[in-house]
């Protein structure tokens, strides 16, 4: 069996999000983690995650759904993937 790393596992969640494949089955811990490698801070008030992050403006605000990522929120992450040109590996916190 292979064994993925935290990295391949967030690469393909990139991947996938980008490629515009189902955005229903995104699991929401992954998104949250993904968001975090890409630069973002998180706060937690109740179920709601929120995100920002230095030099962009919009504020994600998402919170899961059934362990889910809600569809609406992962095409908002993509949109601001491609309008900021984020990539993998932009952690503030290294």
């Amino acid at each position: 069996m292979v064994e993925y790393t935290d990295m391949d596992k967030h690469e393909k969640l990139f991947k996938h999000i980008l490629m515009r494949r189902s955005d229903a089955n995104v699991p929401f811990e992954g998104l949250c983690s993904l968001i975090k490698r890409l630069g973002f801070e998180e706060r937690i008030k109740g179920d709601h995650h929120i995100f920002t992050k230095m030099n962009v403006e919009e504020i994600l605000n998402i919170q899961p759904k059934r362990g889910m990522a809600k569809t609406y929120q992962v095409k908002q992450v993509r949109e601001l993937i491609l309008r900021y040109h984020l990539r993998l590996g932009e952690e503030t916190n290294e």
